[in-house]
């Protein structure tokens, strides 16, 4: 009896002892997952913040991108106001410039017009044809003022040609109390001249009194049809002695 009492005694503090130390481990196994809970969650925190610096970086790229890309467009829309300010008062401008040019084109179509009628009567038709054109173009909505000035410069300029060219053309002319088929020869805007396809009747113009006036001579006769063979380009350009009214002195 007195051996089992003894035996309990002496393993008594062992038991207590074990159990202390089971307690402290327990107790650091705790501390220990406490502890790792807490640098998770630190960890997270770090990793987060990490996150967000990274995005606050990259925004701030993306704003710095957007102020550059803005004063650019700033720029370009300042640009394009003054443009179109610009433009606005170019429209006006050819608003008033269509207002003054439409009449001076009207009266340059008249002046042509009194123009040929005292001019040497070379291809009246066809001249006064291209008048009535350019009188018709005139009153047309649908072309643009600057279609139509070209055209009235284009005819000031044909008209121009002609004072620097030789030419030679068929036509009709009343002889006789009839018309006959004669050949015209123009040089430039000194003389224009005729002669009947016989060579029988020639004649030129005579500015003076605006009528025609017979050439009787046969050295002019030669003369105007040679000058008819050079101007078809059938014999090579050659000196050309022919009559010319004598200028009207005084007014």
């Amino acid at each position: 009896m007195l051996a089992g009492v003894l035996l309990a005694a002496s393993t008594c503090p062992s038991l207590v002892l074990g159990a202390e130390v089971d307690s402290v481990i327990r107790k650091g196994a705790e501390r220990v997952r406490v502890a790792q809970a807490a640098q998770d969650r630190v960890d997270d925190i770090v990793e987060s913040t990490r996150t967000l610096e990274d995005q606050y970086r990259t925004a701030l790229k993306e704003i710095e991108g957007l102020e550059v890309y803005n004063g650019l467009m700033n720029t370009q829309i300042s640009g394009q106001i003054n443009e179109i300010e610009e433009l606005g008062a170019a429209i006006d401008q050819v608003t008033v410039i269509e207002r003054q040019i439409t009449p001076l084109m009207i009266r340059m179509i008249d002046g042509l017009e009194q123009f040929i009628a005292l001019d040497v009567p070379f291809l009246l038709e066809e001249r006064e044809e291209r008048v009535r054109g350019l009188h018709e173009l005139m009153e047309r909505a649908d072309v643009t003022v600057a279609e139509k000035f070209r055209r009235v410069t284009e005819a000031y300029q044909i008209e121009m040609d002609y004072g620097r060219t030789v030419l030679a053309y068929e036509g009709t002319l009343e002889l006789d109390g009839g018309l006959r088929e004669v050949n015209f020869l123009r040089v430039g805007r000194i003389g224009l001249y005729y002669q009947s396809a016989d060579a029988a009747r020639t004649g030129v113009w005579n500015p003076h009194v605006g009528q025609w006036q017979v050439l009787d001579s046969a050295a002019a006769r030669n003369q105007v049809r040679m000058g008819i063979r050079v101007a078809n380009k059938q014999v090579a350009p050659d000196l050309l002695l022919l009559p010319v009214p004598a200028p009207r002195v005084g007014s």
